[in-house]
């Protein structure tokens, strides 16, 4: 969501800001536990259906990790270490789980397979703490849910690839699972359990991760960056107790991709994303980061970002397996505390931050997911960041929404909306990514930004006869600001429409600090809103709306068969 790639957490920041790790993970834990003593107090008697009611609130099992860690795991930042009523709390957790799963309403919560890991671990940690009643209670439940996945694990194991349209579920669950068979075969003295666990999780570090450092979700074309991190720390809690050199490499590739796809406040760029338009900033995974002196710096620049007065269980839980596997040590600089850098993947996507800009580049191609709802189609090619305003333009990808798309054909009866070739150029002075269509290809130049301008040059060379074309940017309006445009303009951005011609945006549109100087004949329409793959609908909220900005392309269809550079279009975004 554009909203969220500018909420800058300056209460958090200032408070938490020279605060290393994983001290502020002890911090923000032990605030966590405070509300969730208040929670359970607050819904007397408590259930899972009651404590996950409220907006934001699944999950609830993880906040059994926070209480277990702080109690258990000794070290110089952990004021709460053998503190009594961290371990009142926790026990009080693992018998309310213990109770809704002796009443089957535990397991059929969705992804409940990721409370059952979390309460396992708090059970390794609080052991022998439990008393022989508890333990064997809490025991018969955990290793209950672990066992129903083992039929369906082990089924997968040898298919030829850990991808979607082979294995029918998401390869993150697969790591998932393997995760838990892994650690649970430690805890529960189940060696069958702990083989069939490494041997997926080594194949997810060896075989299933590529050069670039992601695990695809749909296929190895690209990565699902939000869902990448839950895969990390599968393969980093195989690395943390394997001690596999391999797996290691393998959360040193992951280190780099992420801090190099991260924008300055934290959260993931979206340009690469094939199953969300947004990721909040992870929790997970961010031990995996700690193994390295730059992903130290980089997990703490993430954690930065947490505030301890706005609690969320899946976040407290992480933060809570972050602490209890976190490798101390000194932290180097990374991407986002230099004042320039660029990375290109091998496959045809890079970011390039100059000053305070961020522009991302993708041109990866990938086979459309007709049938399923949750994979969006690569359709969009740039993002523009700004540290002051966040981003202004959206390289968010869609579905079933070709208006979105950075370029689109009309051939016959098809709305062609994905690149079929495409080709990145970096270089100091000027990127370039190309895009080819059914009957024309474009190149998109960067030159290199300055401090306060980022200019993006659209060229177009037909081939064949192209028929009706059209060039969109995504930009990131904000509900309640004002938009000014050229011709005077002034408009109050709302739920309402807004449908400016040429005439009235005249040449140029300002709004929330930034001015993006546009093509004479481009037009704006909002809101438009997104697909939501997991409502497998339209966005319903305004605040995922994106305005677009759509520019029709001409082509001269006489003379040759190939017309080179026959159209230009240029934008040019500025912030003072």
């Amino acid at each position: 969501m554009c909203t969220r790639h500018i909420i800058l957490l300056i209460a958090s920041a200032a408070s938490m800001g020279a605060q290393a790790l994983p001290d502020a993970y002890f911090g923000l834990m032990k605030a966590w536990s405070a509300q969730i003593r208040q929670r359970l107090d607050g819904e007397p008697p408590p259930t899972l259906q009651k404590l996950e009611a409220a907006p934001g609130a699944r999950h609830f099992p993880y906040a059994i990790l926070a209480p277990a860690v702080l109690y258990a795991r000794q070290h110089p930042a952990n004021s709460s270490y053998h503190d009594r009523s961290m371990l009142e709390l926790a026990l009080r957790i693992g018998d309310l789980l213990a109770t809704e799963d002796e009443h089957g309403t535990f397991e059929p919560r969705l992804d409940s397979d990721w409370d059952n890991y979390v309460w396992m671990e708090a059970y390794r940690l609080l052991k022998p703490e439990l008393g022989v009643e508890r333990e064997g209670r809490w025991r018969k439940a955990i290793v209950r849910n672990i066992a129903l996945f083992e039929e369906d694990a082990r089924a997968r194991i040898d298919f030829p690839w850990y991808n979607s349209p082979y294995i029918g579920t998401s390869p993150n669950h697969y790591a998932l699972w393997a995760a838990s068979f892994y650690v649970g075969g430690r805890a529960f003295e189940r060696p069958d359990w702990e083989q069939l666990g490494a041997r997926i999780l080594k194949r997810f570090a060896t075989l299933e991760q590529t050069a670039d450092g992601y695990w695809g979700e749909h296929s190895r074309q690209g990565p699902t960056i939000g869902y990448n991190h839950l895969t990390l720390s599968a393969v980093a809690l195989y690395a943390e107790y394997s001690r596999d050199p391999a797996a290691e490499q393998a959360l040193r590739r992951a280190t780099t991709f992420h801090e190099n796809f991260t924008y300055l406040d934290g959260n993931p760029m979206e340009i690469v994303n094939n199953r969300n338009r947004y990721w909040h900033v992870s929790a997970w995974g961010q031990f995996a980061f700690s193994h390295f002196a730059d992903g130290r710096r980089y997990a703490e620049f993430l954690t930065r970002r947490f505030q301890p007065g706005e609690l969320q269980y899946d976040i407290a839980g992480r933060v809570a397996q972050d602490a209890l596997y976190y490798r101390d040590g000194p932290t180097a600089p990374i991407p986002q505390d230099q004042e320039n850098y660029s990375y290109r993947m091998q496959i045809p996507a890079g970011v390039r931050k100059t000053g305070p800009w961020q522009v991302a580049l993708s041109g990866i191609v990938e086979t459309q997911a007709i049938n399923s709802q949750f994979y969006l189609d690569r359709q969009s090619a740039v993002s523009v960041y700004h540290r002051e305003t966040g981003l202004i333009v959206s390289g968010a990808n869609s579905k079933r929404q070709p208006e979105l798309a950075t370029f689109t054909e009309q051939y016959k009866d098809t709305t062609i909306h994905m690149p079929v070739s495409s080709r990145l150029q970096m270089s100091d002075n000027e990127d370039r990514l190309s895009l080819a269509f059914a009957n024309y290809f474009a190149d998109l130049f960067v030159p290199k930004p300055s401090p306060e301008a980022v200019t993006l040059r659209f060229v177009t060379t037909r081939k064949g006869k192209p028929h009706l074309a059209m060039l969109n940017l995504q930009l990131c309006l904000k509900p309640g600001e004002i938009l000014e445009t050229g011709a005077g303009k002034k408009i109050e951005v709302g739920t309402g429409p807004i449908e400016l011609t040429p005439e009235q945006i005249g040449g140029w549109i300002r709004h929330h600090g930034w001015t993006i100087k546009v093509d004479p004949a481009a037009k704006l329409i909002w809101p438009v809103y997104p697909f939501n793959p997991y409502a497998n609908a339209p966005e319903t909220g305004i605040h995922n709306a994106v305005a677009r900005l759509t520019t029709p392309l001409v082509f001269d269809t006489v003379g040759k068969y190939v017309h080179p550079n026959e159209q230009e279009i240029r934008f040019t975004i500025s912030v003072p």
